[in-house]
């Protein structure tokens, strides 16, 4: 039966339900997209002929003008990590008359909407995915996207600029090598970019001929708490641990108060290095030693992709990698 024999106007959504698509999609469709298949076109429009849907006049006059709005999805405003990478954002964006709007996972998971369409509502002419994407997501190819930082999917069409975390992970392991560390803990949790980094702590103790001490996965997070509670776990079962290698900074913060409570002193008794050269890093109580992931410069090169793309969508996908930095700061020091 039609809508409008129910007393009602159909409306985008009943299209999108007839095509079986996403709003966004059609959205895309009356807005004349070439981003669309021409299947997924053809379904759009046939629903709309049989739903005999009449878009309003407003929208139709929206649709002409250009809304020079970026969407950037991250994971959780609480991670020091997006403050860097939203500053490079801004800083190439801005120039050019780009406004960048946020949308937070973690804020909006009780809300019943898919975060890409919150974004495509705002009609954003290109996505930035700071966080793991996911199939859903898969929709946001019809316009230009890059993922920033290393993520386990990638979409198709997609280009990805992360922080080379294999390089940092190396480094970190390196830099407590060359201080004379031979018993170097690790704590680490979720996601493609603490993998790496694992993975190079990894190659870099077993080339050395050294104890692999790994407390973490990818069933943890990469929280202060869990870094607290998983330094713990290694300094219990590793009392001889001399230095610790966390995932992130956050996570070494948890460590330092781990290592506090069980009486060992950092860096005098224990060793302990971070990643992502966060504010937390910088803080005067600690002054951790970290790699330095570049994140302003992700954002800055992300951005440049991403106005790259809106300029010729038909060029193949890339992957840039940036490469990360070691600061020593006064956490980490030689065994006694």
């Amino acid at each position: 039966m039609n809508v409008e024999d129910a007393g009602r106007r159909p409306t985008i959504y009943d299209v999108a339900a007839a095509a079986g698509v996403s709003k966004s999609l059609v959205s895309l469709v009356l807005q004349g997209s070439p981003r669309v298949s021409p299947a997924r076109r053809a379904a759009v429009q046939q629903a709309i002929a049989e739903l005999r849907y009449r878009p309003s006049r407003a929208a139709a006059t929206l649709a002409g003008s250009r809304t020079r709005t970026i969407g950037v999805l991250i994971e959780d405003y609480r991670n020091p990590w997006f403050v860097e990478l939203l500053t490079g954002l801004q800083l190439e964006l801005a120039p050019l008359g780009y406004r960048v709007a946020v949308e937070e996972l973690r804020l909006n998971a009780s809300v019943d909407a898919s975060p890409v369409d919150g974004l495509l509502a705002l009609r954003v002419e290109g996505i930035v995915i700071a966080t793991e994407p996911t199939e859903e997501m898969a929709s946001v190819a019809n316009i230009p996207v890059v993922i920033a930082g290393s993520r386990e999917l990638v979409l198709p069409g997609a280009d990805v600029v992360a922080n080379d975390d294999h390089l940092g992970g190396r480094l970190a392991t390196e830099h407590l090598l060359g201080l004379g560390h031979r018993r170097i803990g690790h704590v680490t949790g979720v996601g493609r970019a603490a993998r790496l980094r694992t993975e190079a702590y990894t190659e870099t103790l077993r080339a050395a001929d050294l104890p692999i001490m790994i407390f973490g996965g990818d069933r943890h997070g990469t929280t202060e708490i869990d870094g607290y509670q998983l330094a713990d776990r290694l300094l219990h079962d590793h009392p001889d641990t001399t230095a610790i290698f966390a995932a992130n900074d956050v996570m070494a913060l948890g460590a330092a108060a781990a290592a506090q409570e069980r009486g060992r002193r950092v860096p005098q008794d224990l060793s302990l290095i971070g990643y992502d050269n966060s504010p937390v890093a910088h803080a005067q109580l600690l002054r951790l030693t970290t790699v330095d992931d570049r994140s302003r410069e992700v954002g800055i090169a992300a951005a440049r992709h991403l106005l790259s793309r809106l300029d010729e969508s038909t060029a193949e996908p890339t992957v840039t990698l940036i490469a990360p930095e070691l600061v020593v700061r006064s956490s980490t020091a030689r065994p006694t």
